[in-house]
C-alpha cells in the first residue's frame, strides 16, 4: 500500500487518517500546532474548562460509522454521548421564551403553540416536512458523494418546495430563507426561529439558499448531543484511534511545500529540518523541491484552509476551482468563556439562543458594507451540566458564542455589549462572574490557518453554486483536500463526511460513489 502525508490533525484530517491506515496505507500527519483537534480545543484555568470550537455534536452517525470502521471499539465506549434535552431554548426580542424539545416534531410543535400562540406550531411543522424534502434530494449529493463533475445540475436546482406566493397579482417561489420565513411562517419569532440556523454558520438569511432549511431539519431529525467532558473528548478519541491503527503524528512540524514532480506530487518538504517518516535518511527532495528536510509520499491530504493550501503548492487549482464560484466573505466567531460562582441552577437549558432586539442592525454589521461586531447580536449561551468542566459544584462554566465577520477586531466595548445580552438568559450574570476569557477571530486564524479567522459554511445547493465548495480530488494527481473548505463543506459532521470521502477517492480511486 502507499505511503500518504496528512497535512494538518484536524477533525477530517483524522478520520481520513484512520480510515486510510485501516486499509492498509502507512499515513503520517504533519501537524505544525503542538496539539491534534483543528478549531476542536479547549482553554482550562482555576479548575474550569471551556471548548473554544463547536460545543455540540450533530448526527452522531457520522462518527459512530468513523470508529465502526476502523476499530472494534464503537463510539459510545470511547466517549459518553449525551442527548441534549431542551434541545434549544429561545428567548425572543419580545421577550417570549420558549424551549424545544430534542428530536421530537410532536413535542416542538406544541412547545410553540404554547409559547406563540395560533398557529404557530402547525405552520413550523408543515415547513419542516418542505425541509424534509428538500433534505431528501440534496442529502446523497451534497454530503455522501463526492461532488458531481456536472455539479452545476446542484447550483440550478432548488431543492425546496416553496410554497406559492402572491402579492400585486403575482405569483412568487420564495428563493432565499428570509423569504421563506416572512412568506411561509409570518411571524417575527418563527422568522428569528429560523434565521439563527444560518447565522450559526455565518449565512445572510437574505441571500441564503432556501435549501438552508436542511440546517434546522437535521437538528430536528437527527438530535442534538453533548460529549461528556466537552467535544474536545471527542477529538481526542478520533485521535487515539488513528494512533490505534498505527498513524504517526508529527506536532509542531509544519509542512512548507507539497512537491510534485512530473505532474504528480511526491512527497512534502518539512520546515525547520525535521524529519521525514523514515527519518532525517530521507535526505533532500527531488530536484526542485528546496532546502528542507523531504518526506516521500505517494498521496497527500491537505486538510489546511485554501490560502494555506496555495502556499504549499503555487498554482494548484482545486477540481472545479475556476468554475464553481468562489465562496462568499465568510464570517468568523467571538466566544466569551465565563467562570461564574454559584452552581449551575437545575432545570436550565443546555443551550439558549437569545435573539438581536435589532435584527437589521445586525445582519447590516455582519454583511454589509461596514462590517463590525453587531451592537445588539444574537448571543447564544451554552451552560453544560458537566462536574468535569468545574472545579466544584459550586461554580458553574458558561461559553457565549456570538457571529461577527471575519477579521474583526474586538474591543472591551463589545464584549460588554454580549454579557448585556446574554444576562436576557442569565439573569445576575455580572454578579456572579469571577473572571472571564475571549476568544476573537484572530484566535481562530492562530488555530486554523485560515485567513481573519473565518470559518467554513456547510455546502447547499441552488443559489448558483455560491455556496458549493471544490471536490475533494484536485487537478493534480495524488493531491486530495480534507475540511470544511472542500465539500461537503464546514460543521462537525461535515468534518468526518470529508474524511470519509477523502479516503474513498484514495482507497477506490476516481469510481467511488460515496457511501451505501
Amino acid at each position: 500500500m502507499g505511503r500518504i502525508a496528512v497535512i494538518g490533525a484536524g477533525m477530517s484530517a483524522m478520520a481520513a487518517a484512520a480510515r486510510l491506515a485501516v486499509a492498509g496505507h502507512r499515513v503520517v500527519v504533519y501537524e505544525r500546532t503542538e496539539t491534534y483537534g483543528g478549531a476542536v480545543r479547549r482553554f482550562e484555568r482555576d479548575g474550569f474548562a471551556f471548548d473554544t470550537g463547536p460545543g455540540l455534536l450533530p448526527v452522531p452517525a457520522v462518527y459512530r460509522d468513523l470508529f465502526v470502521k476502523t476499530g472494534k471499539r464503537p463510539l459510545e465506549e470511547c466517549v459518553e454521548l449525551i442527548q441534549v434535552d431542551p434541545s434549544t431554548a429561545h428567548v425572543f426580542a419580545d421577550g417570549t421564551r420558549v424551549s424545544l424539545p430534542n428530536a421530537s416534531r410532536a413535542g416542538v410543535l406544541t412547545a410553540l403553540d404554547e409559547a406563540l400562540g395560533g398557529d404557530a406550531g402547525a405552520r413550523w411543522g408543515d415547513f419542516l416536512v418542505r425541509a424534509r424534502e428538500a433534505w431528501d434530494r440534496s442529502r446523497r449529493p451534497l454530503l455522501e458523494e463526492p461532488l458531481w463533475p456536472n455539479w452545476a445540475v446542484l447550483a440550478e436546482r432548488e431543492p425546496y418546495p416553496s410554497v406559492p406566493h402572491k402579492k400585486l397579482l403575482r405569483t412568487r417561489l420564495a428563493g432565499t430563507l428570509a423569504e421563506v420565513a416572512a412568506w411561509e411562517l409570518r411571524d417575527a419569532r418563527l422568522t428569528a426561529l429560523l434565521e439563527s440556523h444560518a447565522l450559526a454558520y455565518g449565512l445572510d438569511p437574505r441571500v441564503t439558499p432556501a435549501s438552508a432549511a436542511v440546517l434546522p431539519y437535521m437538528e430536528h431529525a437527527f438530535g442534538t448531543w453533548y460529549v461528556r467532558g466537552g467535544i474536545r473528548e471527542l477529538a481526542r478519541a478520533v485521535y487515539e484511534r488513528c494512533v490505534e491503527r498505527k498513524v504517526e503524528f508529527r506536532f509542531s512540524t509544519a509542512v512548507e511545500r507539497i512537491v510534485e514532480e512530473d505532474g504528480r506530487v511526491v512527497g512534502v518538504e518539512l520546515s525547520g529540518g525535521g524529519s521525514g517518516p523514515s527519518g532525517p535518511e530521507d535526505g533532500p527532495g527531488p530536484a526542485g523541491s528546496g532546502g528542507g528536510a523531504f518526506a516521500e509520499a505517494d498521496f497527500v491530504v491537505a486538510g489546511v484552509a485554501p490560502g494555506v493550501l496555495g502556499g504549499l503548492l503555487p498554482g494548484a487549482v482545486l477540481r472545479g476551482g475556476d468554475e464553481v464560484p468562489p465562496q462568499p466573505g465568510a464570517s468568523s466567531r467571538l466566544t466569551v468563556l465565563l467562570a461564574l460562582r454559584g452552581g449551575r441552577p437545575s432545570g436550565v437549558a443546555h443551550r439558549t439562543v437569545v435573539h438581536t432586539l435589532d435584527r437589521d442592525g445586525e445582519l447590516d454589521r455582519l454583511f454589509g458594507e461596514r462590517p463590525g461586531v453587531p451592537a445588539a447580536p444574537t448571543v447564544v449561551v451554552s451552560r453544560p451540566d458537566d462536574p468535569a468542566l468545574v472545579p466544584d459544584a459550586e461554580h458553574e462554566a458558561v461559553t457565549l458564542t456570538v457571529t461577527v465577520p471575519s477579521g474583526a477586531r474586538v474591543a472591551e466595548a463589545d464584549v460588554d455589549r454580549v454579557l448585556d445580552t446574554a444576562e436576557r438568559a442569565l439573569p445576575g450574570l455580572r454578579d456572579r462572574l469571577l473572571w472571564h476569557e475571549v476568544r476573537t477571530p484572530a484566535d481562530i486564524a492562530g488555530a486554523t490557518g485560515a485567513a481573519g479567522g473565518a470559518v467554513p459554511a456547510p455546502a447547499l445547493a441552488a443559489a448558483d453554486g455560491r455556496l458549493l465548495h471544490p471536490s475533494n480530488s484536485t487537478r493534480i494527481p495524488g493531491l486530495f483536500v480534507a475540511g470544511g473548505w472542500a465539500h461537503p463543506g464546514g460543521g462537525l459532521a461535515h468534518a468526518g463526511m470529508s474524511g470519509a470521502l477523502v479516503a474513498g477517492l484514495i482507497v477506490e480511486g476516481p469510481e467511488f460513489q460515496g457511501s451505501q
